[in-house]
């Protein structure tokens, strides 16, 4: 497929911090891809290479076919961005805003535009100085959903929005993905891109540490395998994969094991050996990809 976003060995410094560290990411047209990391793992600054806010010290940066370091202007008229932070003008209605937010783009969709007023429920008549921090975020939401462009550049989309809001944000989502749009959603939350994405690459200290479709990724994953039974059963399969180097415990009863993709049919070969039927093998989610990475590092 063709890529969206290509980037190769990215490196950008300020002092003596490497933000970004040979990162690579690789976003094919059409797809929904996660950009996962907590705060201060270099998914802001990827991003604002990608708009050509920030130049690179090193590697390659390639955004719809174009560098964004020479050709930011021809980029953003074909980009919609909701930056993580949002600072609309306090003196302008919401209307107003994003009157002006169309005008630098250049493009609307404005029977679009209408349509996610009502359903972010959404008052663009008041000053946006009497907006909370969700409806700011509806503002730049609304401008960026509705608008005729090819991709989506999403950083921490849904801050400040409250659960119902969430699921019409997913919905819209979903709605652009099914148009030919490329999203890329930038986000700490494991949830929001396991429902939304299905390509995802994890960051860690600037650099991407797992990336590729999420179905694979899960595949890639250790399941836990759960076997219940006669208690003598479950004492010799314990014994069998003990035997085999596979550690095995024991909770409520049941024999739990975690295990590789690699060791999951000798996990289930000796259980049925053992004369066990009763068995559950649950794939890994997002959040345990996440966690092989940064436990011990979050807090």
């Amino acid at each position: 497929m063709t890529e969206t976003i290509a980037v190769e060995g990215l490196v950008k410094t300020f002092g003596s911090l490497r933000a970004l560290d040979s990162l690579d990411l690789a976003v094919e047209e059409g797809t929904v891809h996660g950009f996962l990391g907590p705060n201060g793992s270099g998914k802001s600054t990827t991003i604002r290479c990608l708009l050509g806010l920030y130049h690179p010290d090193a590697g390659t940066v390639r955004v719809l076919g174009m560098n964004p370091s020479a050709s930011a202007r021809d980029i953003n008229r074909r980009v919609a961005y909701v930056p993580g932070e949002v600072a609309l003008w306090p003196n302008l209605t919401g209307q107003q805003a994003l009157d002006a937010l169309a005008a630098l783009r250049g493009s609307r969709d404005e029977a679009r535009e209408r349509e996610l007023i009502e359903r972010f429920r959404l008052d663009p008549s008041k000053p946006i100085r009497t907006y909370s921090k969700g409806n700011r975020q509806k503002v730049m939401l609304v401008a960026a959903l509705s608008a005729p462009v090819d991709l989506l550049v999403l950083d921490e989309p849904t801050s400040g929005l409250d659960p119902l809001m969430e699921r019409i944000f997913g919905e819209c989502v979903a709605q652009a993905s099914r148009a030919g749009r490329t999203v890329l959603l930038s986000s700490h939350i494991l949830g929001e891109v396991q429902e939304l994405c299905s390509h995802v690459t994890i960051i860690k200290d600037g650099a991407a540490v797992e990336t590729g479709s999420l179905e694979r990724l899960r595949h890639l994953g250790a399941r836990e395998i759960r076997v219940r039974g006669e208690e003598d059963r479950l004492r010799a399969l314990v014994e069998s994969l003990e035997a085999a180097g596979i550690d095995a415990s024991r909770d409520e009863g049941d024999v739990l094991v975690e295990a590789g993709a690699s060791r999951v049919p000798d996990v289930l070969g000796a259980a049925v050996s053992a004369g066990l039927a009763d068995i559950t093998c649950t794939a890994a989610s997002l959040e345990d990809l996440f966690l092989r990475h940064y436990e011990g590092t979050v807090r």
